[in-house]
């Protein structure tokens, strides 16, 4: 025969009073401590209570499958903050005006994509079917909105940014492939030019003639038909300083969208000094006659 203790309280029967578990009220567990309520178990909800002024709330929301660690009341400037896992993504939120909800600001979605500011990483945020994507979106639309801050300490040199190849520096051929220095006054973009990482370095090769094979133009585009700039196509680049471009002319992905070449122009800077070079020397010879 089943048998059963039916109390309102249980309590330390040393003599401590006012820590214990409440059962007074329906449908709710209650676990007190120093005579305020430190936990709470109801249907929808469990709230823990960390300190006198602070709360967290660990909250499932039956409709949503949801688990939600929230700050119990909107703090001084009527904010309130949560981290939810939810469905497939987790999202970081704060900065309610009302202090009844909190606004989005982060998300972290089921494909590994980081997300501030924008709640997808659809086309043409992501970076691939098996990439992975950090989206950072600003809703402004003038230049005073900052999409990332990169602050250095003091007078030093500090790299903002360091680019890796490879899991770790033991892999061949691997680690710091570039960085992004920055100090009190400038910022330096690096690329790895150890003498360390080369082999079969020549210094005897024409310049002028692949120079001459380079066709600078003058163009808009599409998307600032107001603008009229300098530069090159790249497909028109890409035989004579391959280094220079990236991706291949007309690529489409699967859907047939474009995948558009791009061209980092710092690469032409050999060949222009090599060129240079050569033309001194000719006018060296020429005057010397």
């Amino acid at each position: 025969m089943a048998s059963k203790i039916e109390v309102d309280e249980i309590m330390n029967a040393g003599g401590d009073n006012d820590s214990g578990i409440d059962l007074a009220t329906n449908d709710q567990v209650k676990v007190n401590i120093a005579n305020a309520q430190a936990i709470k178990v109801t249907g929808t909800q469990t709230d823990i209570k960390v300190s006198a002024s602070r709360e967290l709330n660990i909250l499932k929301d039956s409709s949503d499958d949801a688990l939600v660690l929230q700050s119990s009341a909107p703090d001084a400037s009527n904010n309130l903050r949560t981290i939810e896992l939810a469905g497939e993504k987790v999202t970081f939120s704060t900065g309610a005006s009302s202090g009844t909800s909190a606004t989005e600001r982060m998300r972290v979605d089921d494909s590994g994509n980081v997300l501030l500011g924008t709640t997808t990483a659809t086309a043409p945020f992501t970076l691939s079917t098996t990439g992975r994507a950090a989206v950072i979106h600003s809703s402004g639309t003038t230049n005073t909105q900052d999409l990332l801050n990169i602050v250095g300490n003091g007078n030093t040199t500090n790299n903002a940014l360091r680019f890796w190849h490879g899991s770790n520096v033991a892999f061949s051929g691997g680690g710091v492939v570039g960085t992004v220095t920055i100090n009190s006054s400038s910022t330096t973009y690096n690329t790895s030019s150890d003498y360390r990482l080369k082999e079969n370095v020549v210094t005897d090769w024409d310049a002028t003639t692949r120079l001459k094979q380079l066709k600078p133009s003058r163009f808009n585009f599409k998307i600032d038909k107001d603008r009229t700039v300098d530069g090159f196509l790249a497909h028109e680049v890409s035989s004579i300083v391959p280094e220079a471009i990236t991706g291949e002319k007309d690529a489409v992905d699967k859907d047939g969208n474009p995948i558009h070449q791009g061209i980092d122009q710092s690469k032409l800077v050999p060949l222009l000094v090599k060129t240079i070079q050569e033309l001194e020397a000719r006018i060296a010879t020429l005057e010397s006659k």
